[in-house]
C-alpha cells in the first residue's frame, strides 16, 4: 500500500510505502462499530444515583385514610408512583458499562478503519513534525500552510513543544501511535503520520 507523503507546503512529495496487512485490509464495518461503541463505553464512569423510595426525604404518614375518599388507595408520599417519589430500580453509582473486546479484535478493527482511511486518501505521511517552541500560533501556522483544518497527528513520541502548542486548538489533537484511538480516527477529516509513527504502526497491528 502506498501512502502520500507531503513536505512542510503540502505538496506532494511522492510516497511512503505502507504494510498491506494494516492499510490495505477490507472494511469490516460490524467490526468498526463494535470497537468504537467499546471504546466509548469503557470511557463511562458510572457515578449516576439515583434514589429508591427508601432514601428520598418524604414522610411515612398515609396520605388519606384507606376508603371513603373516592380516592386511589396511598400508603406514603415516597411511592414511585408519585412525583418525587423514589425510583424503583434506581441507577447504583458501581454501574459497569464496560465493554469486553478481545486483542485481536481491536487489532483487526483499528486496521479496518486505517486501510479504509488510506483508500479515501485521507492519511499523509510527513517525514517529521516538530515546532521551536510550545506556542499555538507557530503550530497553527504549520498545519494552515499544509491546508489542514481537522487533523489528528500521530507521532512516534509527542514532545512538551508539540502538546502545548496544539492543546488549545479546536479540531487539532496530537498523540502518540500507542494512544491513537478508534474514535479519533474516525471523527477527524484528515490524519497525518510521522514516518516513525507509520513503522510503529506496523509494529503494533501487523
Amino acid at each position: 500500500m502506498e501512502l502520500k507523503l507531503i513536505n512542510a507546503q503540502g505538496q506532494s512529495a511522492g510516497n511512503v510505502t505502507a504494510p498491506d496487512t494494516v492499510f490495505a485490509r477490507d472494511f469490516n464495518e460490524a467490526l468498526v462499530h463494535q470497537v468504537v461503541v467499546a471504546y466509548q463505553a469503557n470511557a463511562r464512569s458510572g457515578n449516576r444515583k439515583q434514589k429508591d423510595r427508601e432514601e428520598v426525604k418524604h414522610s411515612t404518614k398515609k396520605p388519606w385514610r384507606q376508603k371513603g375518599t373516592g380516592r386511589a388507595r396511598s400508603g406514603m408520599t415516597s411511592s414511585p408512583l408519585w412525583r418525587g417519589g423514589g425510583r424503583i430500580f434506581p441507577n447504583s453509582p458501581d454501574e459497569n458499562f464496560s465493554h469486553k473486546v478481545n486483542k485481536k479484535m481491536y487489532r483487526a478493527g483499528m486496521c479496518s478503519i486505517l486501510s479504509q482511511l488510506a483508500r479515501e486518501d485521507r492519511i499523509a505521511v510527513v517525514d517529521e513534525f516538530t515546532v521551536e517552541a510550545p506556542k499555538t500560533k507557530l503550530f497553527a501556522q504549520k498545519i494552515k500552510g499544509m491546508g489542514l483544518e481537522s487533523v489528528l497527528l500521530i507521532t512516534d513520541g509527542v514532545d512538551d513543544n508539540l502538546y502545548l502548542a496544539s492543546r488549545n486548538l479546536i479540531n487539532v489533537a496530537v498523540v502518540d501511535v500507542s494512544h491513537a484511538d478508534p474514535v479519533s480516527l474516525v471523527n477527524f477529516d484528515k490524519i497525518l503520520m510521522t514516518k516513525a509513527a507509520v513503522e510503529k504502526v506496523k509494529e503494533l497491528f501487523a
